[in-house]
């Protein structure tokens, strides 16, 4: 059994976790901001499915990039180096999630639900959640969405319309966040692609020290300049 918060009740402890299902922490609460940026803070993130309760989740190991260590194929790099796309960052943020939460091939459903794609386009327009973006003559071809809180970053979902456009949209973002001063990403899940990129898993106590500093430090919330994460790979992507 998990407990269930309501109202305000804070999280319980991330040690009492569930590891099987791995992670599973509590449910119920809502999903305003404030219960959202309390989740992050202290290493927990919502994911349910549709008529599901809230159930909110902090696995053990965790999976995590440190921007410094990206991995950027030789395949990628060809790519990047072309700059036949354009990235923009923070200009199309519904249309992201939206993109985000349909349906993988081989899915029933999403875990982006509606209630999860109001709670965060809420977050984007109070400068906490943003989305990174791969536009390819004047098309959004891919990107990805996820929070900042001080120096982490919170990756939430990614998508591709074209190949590897997700990839280009990560690979900016990375370069970005080394170059504004952030120390992780969280993944939160592992995966082969991200995997291929340099992500790695840590034991959660680790990303959960880490979180209690870098939380604090950094810039406040406030939206990304357009152009801030363009000819980070010595191309003018404009």
């Amino acid at each position: 059994m998990i407990p269930w918060i309501d109202g305000t009740a804070p999280f319980p402890p991330v040690e009492s976790a569930l590891r099987r299902p791995n992670g599973l922490l509590c449910a119920g609460g809502d999903l305003s901001p404030e219960r959202l940026l309390e989740a992050y803070r202290h290493g927990i993130f919502p994911w349910f499915s549709e008529g599901e309760p809230i159930l909110w989740w902090s696995p053990d190991p965790r999976m995590v990039l440190f921007p410094e260590e990206l991995k950027i194929s030789r395949s990628l790099a060809k790519t990047l180096r072309r700059g036949h796309y354009e990235i923009r960052l923070d200009t199309a943020f519904p249309a992201v999630i939206r993109e985000c939460s349909l349906p993988r091939p081989g899915q029933d459903g999403t875990w982006i639900t509606s209630e999860m794609q109001q709670a965060y386009v809420r977050l984007h327009e109070l400068g906490h959640a943003h989305s990174v973006e791969t536009w390819i003559d004047g098309k959004l071809a891919g990107g990805l969405y996820g929070m900042a809180i001080g120096r982490a970053f919170y990756g939430e979902s990614m998508f591709s319309r074209i190949t590897d456009a997700s990839k280009i949209a990560l690979a900016h973002l990375a370069r970005y966040l080394e170059r504004h001063g952030f120390a992780v990403i969280d993944c939160q899940m592992k995966t082969a692609h991200l995997a291929s990129l340099g992500a790695r898993e840590i034991r959660r106590r680790e990303l959960v020290r880490g979180l209690e500093t870098w939380t604090r430090e950094g810039q406040g919330p406030g939206k990304w300049p357009r152009d801030g994460a363009k000819n980070l790979f010595g191309v003018d992507n404009t």
